[in-house]
C-alpha cells in the first residue's frame, strides 16, 4: 500500500507546469513551480517543517512547547500543520493588511491569533515583528521562529525546492524568477541552482515601497522607498538575514494594480487560482522579456493558493474600490 504516514510526509516534489496563454508574446518556454499542491496550499510548508525539525534537533523547541512567529499568514499555516502532528500550540501575529481568510485559516488549524497595524515601523512597539518578539520573551517554554533571520527557511529550499526544479527541467533551465518577502526560496533555490550551472540568472519580484530592489542596485538602504502597498507577501521595510543578494541577478518591482489583475488573469486564462504573489510574479516574468530568447527555459515560482484572496483579488466589489478594474 503507498500511503504517508502522517500529513507532513506530502511536502515537496510538487509539479512544474506549463504557462501557455499568458506567455504568448514571450519567445521562451515558462513553467510554473506549483507549490499550492503542499498541504498547508503553500510554498512556505518546506521552510516550516525545517525550521521546526531543526529546532528540535538544537534543543531551542522543547516538547510541549508554543511556536510564536509574526507571518503574513502562509508560514503560518505550514508551522500550524507541522505542530499539530508533533503537539506543539501556536501564537501567531499577522499585520492587519493581510486578508480575513488567513487569519480564519489560521484559527480554524487551533493557532491563536494576534493582529498588529501595518503601517508603523518595524522597530515600532506595535509593529508584528515587535510584538511576536515581545510574546516569546513572556511566554515560557517558547520558541520565537524568526523567518526573516532563520537560516533553516533558506536551507530548506536548497534542498529541496531547487533539486527538484533541477531535476523537472533536466537540468535545462536558464532563469528562475520569484517574488521575494523574507528571501529563503529565492536564495536557498538559487544558490543551489547557481552551483550546478554558473549561468543561470535568478530574478526577484519585488513591489513598490519595498527597499529590496534599489538596496540591490546602489547598497543604500533608502527609507523614502518605503510606504504602504497592497500586495500581499512580497517586498520588505527590513533586511532579512535571508536575503542573500550575492546570488540575485536583478530584481523587477511589480504595481499593486498588476499583481491583482494578473492573479485574476492566471485563474480566467490558465485555470491557475493562485494567492496574489503569483499575479505579481507573472507580471515580473513578462517585464523581464527582453531578457529571455527562444532557447531558455523559464521556470517562475507561485507561492501560495487563490482561496487566501476571495475577499480580495477575487472580489470584483474590492478590485474596483481598489481602482483596478473598471
Amino acid at each position: 500500500m503507498d500511503y504517508a504516514e502522517n500529513i507532513l510526509e506530502t511536502i515537496g516534489n510538487t509539479p512544474l507546469v506549463k504557462i501557455n496563454k499568458l506567455t504568448e508574446e514571450l519567445p521562451c518556454l515558462v513553467l510554473a513551480k506549483y507549490e499550492t499542491f503542499n498541504p498547508g496550499n503553500s510554498v512556505k510548508d518546506r521552510m516550516a517543517l525545517k525550521m521546526i525539525e531543526d529546532a528540535e534537533a538544537d534543543g531551542r523547541l522543547k516538547p510541549g512547547g508554543t511556536i510564536i512567529e509574526g507571518t503574513s499568514g502562509n508560514t503560518g499555516m505550514g508551522l500550524a500543520l507541522a505542530a499539530i502532528v508533533k503537539g506543539y500550540k501556536c501564537v501567531f501575529v499577522i499585520s492587519d493588511k493581510q486578508s480575513k481568510e488567513k487569519m480564519d485559516v489560521l484559527r480554524a488549524v487551533g493557532a491563536e491569533v494576534v493582529v498588529c497595524p501595518t503601517d508603523v515601523a518595524p522597530d515600532d512597539p506595535r509593529s508584528y515583528y515587535s510584538v511576536s518578539r515581545r510574546l516569546a520573551e513572556e511566554t515560557p517554554n517558547s520558541w520565537y521562529v524568526n523567518q526573516y533571520d532563520n537560516p533553516s527557511n533558506t536551507r530548506a529550499h536548497y534542498e529541496s525546492t531547487g533539486p527538484e526544479i533541477w531535476k523537472q527541467t533536466d537540468g535545462k533551465i536558464t532563469h528562475f524568477v520569484v517574488g521575494v518577502g523574507t528571501g529563503g526560496t529565492i536564495s536557498g533555490v538559487g544558490t543551489y541552482l547557481k552551483e550546478q550551472n554558473p549561468n543561470i540568472k535568478v530574478w526577484g519580484v519585488d513591489t513598490y515601497g519595498s527597499v529590496f530592489k534599489k538596496y540591490h542596485e546602489t547598497g543604500i538602504f533608502d527609507e523614502n522607498e518605503i510606504y504602504p502597498y497592497v500586495t500581499e507577501g512580497i517586498g520588505e521595510d527590513i533586511l532579512p538575514k535571508n536575503v542573500n543578494f550575492d546570488i540575485i541577478d536583478g530584481f523587477t518591482k511589480v504595481t499593486d494594480k498588476d499583481a491583482a489583475v494578473y492573479t485574476q488573469e492566471l485563474a480566467k486564462k490558465e485555470g491557475m487560482f493562485l494567492g496574489n504573489s503569483a499575479g505579481a510574479a507573472i507580471k515580473g516574468v513578462l517585464q523581464l522579456k527582453e531578457h529571455f530568447n527562444e532557447d531558455d527555459v523559464v521556470v517562475v515560482l507561485f507561492h501560495d493558493h487563490g482561496s487566501r484572496y476571495v475577499g480580495k483579488m477575487f472580489n470584483d466589489d474590492w478590485m474596483r474600490e481598489k481602482g483596478y478594474i473598471e
